[in-house]
């Protein structure tokens, strides 16, 4: 299974109208599972060739969020802790793929892991993210067509 998730317009990470973000796309791969691929751009450095570490830790949050986002309903979340472990340099111009997946959800709080390997599979990054929904009212406020909240066709 390789579902492809909704893309917003604005967001940092997924926002398909965002000239400086990732535009990352997110592909549900069973319950609870989500991956997406991309190849890091110069923009996106810190030291010389490697990946600076808050561009890191943003996917690896949005990761952790996704993977609450399976099924028809999607789950939005904040991030109320993301605890990450850089464990090696994520390199700029190569391909890296992202990896997030749910664990356990009590009431508005769940937790997931996010993780970042490198082509070869050797993890580069990983994160611990404890998640709380945002309030219903909240959510009733926002149009999230207004938002760009949908799936956008694949190049």
């Amino acid at each position: 299974m390789r579902t492809l998730q909704p893309n917003s317009k604005s967001c940092f990470v997924c926002g398909m109208g965002n000239r400086f973000g990732l535009r990352l796309r997110f592909y549900q791969t069973t319950e609870g599972e989500v991956i997406a691929e991309t190849v890091l751009s110069e923009e996106y450095q810190g030291y010389p060739g490697v990946a600076h570490g808050g561009i890191v830790a943003a996917m690896l949050d949005e990761a952790a969020g996704r993977a609450w986002m399976s099924g028809g309903a999607p789950r939005f979340m904040y991030t109320a802790r993301l605890e990450v472990r850089y464990r090696k340099h994520v390199p700029i111009g190569q391909p890296i793929r992202l990896v997030g997946r749910a664990l356990e959800s009590k009431r508005s709080l769940a937790s997931a892991t996010s993780a970042l390997y490198d082509q070869e599979g050797r993890l580069l990054a990983e994160a611990q993210a404890l998640l709380v929904d945002v309030p219903g009212e909240a959510l009733k406020a926002v149009d999230l067509e207004q938002l760009g909240w949908k799936v956008y066709p694949e190049d």
